[in-house]
């Protein structure tokens, strides 16, 4: 009797969690209620994101990191900043930030306005003080113009509200009708027959214990040391010892494209990005035909790529 008891316990335990990883990607995020999406504030927070004037050199913009060339990341092992200085950590693409329940690696930032202007004042990345940018900004007519229509009142042009536009043009950085998405929507031939396999390997080994949801990430902290990292992770914001080298979990959505992988960018192939997390998170070995299909799966997870002009910067 024990037994079925805990039978059923594991069941009803799995089948929620297997659910939450089969869900199609929503094509609007959560939003919140103090900053409502508008056409002039996205097409500002756009402007901003692609305007380098928010940093000190005047070289360095969100998009020298986050290239929609290369997913929103920038295709090297750690971020590029100022003065060609190399950052600490692998650059996590923007799309789907939105869906994510804390932001970088480490989770020192709630929501896109917390993060939004952390890399501005970072002296590894663009290195500029808040009070520079707003004055930058103030002097020029178009950016005032945008920030009174978005926001109104007599000084609309604040850090909060640099935070606020760019959070805003970031939850329209969603990608949708990836092939796996369609998949579950009911087209059983959106993914080939080793996908569907992979599929099932990915539930099977438990890999969606912390990859669930629509986004492929339940935003939660686990310890991993990837080789070659001594980063201690999450701890530098928490100082808690039981945080050492635990990182958020990165969402799976486009993952075939955000190559290098892993906190450190120090591993290039897909293939074996899936054999370390097996090694390190799920304490088994995964071998090469079991990782090839978990690859052709997450491959079904590249959605389309958000669709929008280029701003001319006024």
């Amino acid at each position: 009797m024990r037994n079925i008891v805990r039978s059923f316990i594991l069941f009803f335990l799995l089948i929620p969690m297997a659910a939450l990883a089969g869900e199609p990607l929503p094509a609007v995020p959560p939003i919140p209620a103090d900053n409502t999406m508008t056409p002039v504030k996205i097409e500002l927070g756009k402007m901003l994101f692609f305007d380098p004037r928010l940093s000190s050199s005047g070289v360095v913009s969100c998009a020298s990191c986050h290239n929609p060339s290369f997913a929103f990341t920038d295709r090297v092992p750690r971020a590029l900043g100022h003065n060609h200085q190399i950052g600490p950590r692998n650059t996590p693409t923007v799309l789907n930030s939105a869906f994510l329940g804390a932001q970088f690696w480490d989770g020192r930032a709630a929501t896109l306005e917390d993060q939004a202007l952390g890399p501005i004042q970072a002296s590894v990345e663009m290195n500029e003080t808040l009070d520079n940018v707003v004055f930058r900004l103030k002097g020029i007519p178009e950016y005032a113009r945008m920030f009174k229509e978005s926001f109104g009142g007599a000084d609309p042009v604040t850090p909060a509200n640099i935070a606020r536009a760019i959070a805003a043009f970031e939850r329209t950085l969603v990608t949708t009708n990836a092939p796996f998405d369609r998949y579950l929507m009911g087209d059983r031939d959106a993914i080939t027959a080793d996908a569907a396999k992979g599929w099932e390997l990915f539930r099977k080994k438990g890999c969606i214990a912390c990859h669930s949801g629509a986004n492929f990430s339940n935003s939660q902290f686990y310890k991993i040391q990837v080789p070659g990292s001594t980063d201690l992770g999450r701890y530098q914001v928490t100082k808690k010892e039981e945080d050492k080298y635990k990182f958020r979990v990165q969402s799976l959505r486009n993952v075939a494209l955000t190559y290098p992988y892993f906190n450190n960018g120090s591993v290039w192939k897909l293939n074996d990005a899936v054999k370390i997390m097996s090694t390190e998170m799920l304490k088994s070995e995964t071998g090469d035909d079991e990782a090839a299909l978990i690859v052709e799966f997450l491959k079904t997870l590249t959605g389309d790529m958000p669709k929008f002009e280029y701003p001319v910067l006024p």
